[in-house]
């Protein structure tokens, strides 16, 4: 992390904070306007344009003395592993995204730390402890409440944003084993390009002209708000380490459950709110006790 000339640590890390929360909120405003589209194009439209949008201003940022920069890597097929996951998860995300409330797909795809935790131990060596298998198990029924499988109010979309939770675990830890060997910029430039690439195939069969300026312009949007908010979470990662970071990306809940209501007329049931909160203490809790043990 870089020092800033004149600064301390506290307010290093307030503008770490200030940064992951601005990151949430475009994270949100994507999915709003993602689910506006993907009622009048399918999803794979809808990701390939994002995935577009975002390598365009990727490319653009470094310019063409830049790119021989980001597209070296010393681990190319994990890299390109990394976007497959990623693009994979926002496809799953953004089908859930046409039938859920916005509420309903964060408060699901809030469980991928726990699948993260899981999954580390096999991949990664880092095994986890018995409290934290209990809070593993906890935020498991906290999706559950919200999801309630086997009764009237399951809807079968959340298996989507079940799956891009799994996806985006699998995303997250292989972003920790490339971060010893790549740098920032050339995750972000392989994450688009996959993106991009992986459905420029099907769009001729699959593509619908915008019919007006507004899905003109979401369309626009979702590349733009997708490049500045990951250029928020990494900047914010520069500040204030992931232990002080992370209880702050649950603030994105706020935001997710205030558009599903101003935008789409969403409000959230008593099942989605008591499982929200319950993945929300249990994910806390895990962070909680991954510091305790790495202070120890």
């Amino acid at each position: 992390m870089t020092v800033l000339p004149g600064a301390d640590d506290a307010s290093l890390r307030v503008r770490g904070i200030f940064l992951i929360c601005l990151a949430g909120f475009c994270f949100s405003t994507l999915d709003a306007c993602a689910k506006t589209l993907v009622v009048d194009f399918t999803a794979m439209q809808v990701v390939f344009v994002r995935y577009l949008g975002h390598l365009v201003l990727t490319v653009g940022s470094v310019g063409p003395r830049g790119l021989p920069r980001v597209w070296r890597t010393k681990r190319p097929v994990l890299i390109v592993v990394r976007g497959v996951v990623l693009f994979a998860s926002t496809l799953c995300n953004f089908l859930a995204l046409r039938y859920l409330q916005l509420s309903e797909t964060v408060s699901i795809l809030f469980s991928s730390p726990f699948l993260v935790a899981v999954i580390a131990g096999p991949l990664l060596g880092e095994w986890i402890g018995p409290r934290r298998w209990a809070a593993v198990m906890v935020g498991f029924a906290g999706v559950i409440v919200v999801t309630q499988p086997g009764t009237d109010g399951f809807q079968w979309a959340a298996l989507f944003s079940v799956c891009a939770a799994i996806t985006y675990a699998f995303y997250a830890i292989i972003t920790r084993i490339l971060t010893a060997s790549e740098s920032d910029s050339a995750q972000q430039f392989y994450a688009a390009l996959v993106g991009t690439v992986a459905f420029l195939p099907v769009m001729p069969f699959v593509w619908i002209w915008p019919q007006d300026l507004l899905q003109v312009a979401l369309m626009g949007a979702i590349g733009i708000i997708g490049f500045v908010g990951h250029g928020f979470l990494i900047s914010a990662h520069r500040y204030a380490p992931a232990a002080i970071l992370s209880p702050f990306v649950y603030v994105q809940i706020v935001w997710m459950t205030l558009y599903g209501f101003l935008v789409f007329g969403d409000v959230p049931t008593a099942a989605n709110i008591l499982g929200a909160g319950i993945v929300i203490a249990s994910g806390l809790y895990l962070l909680f006790r991954e510091r305790t043990v790495k202070e120890a």
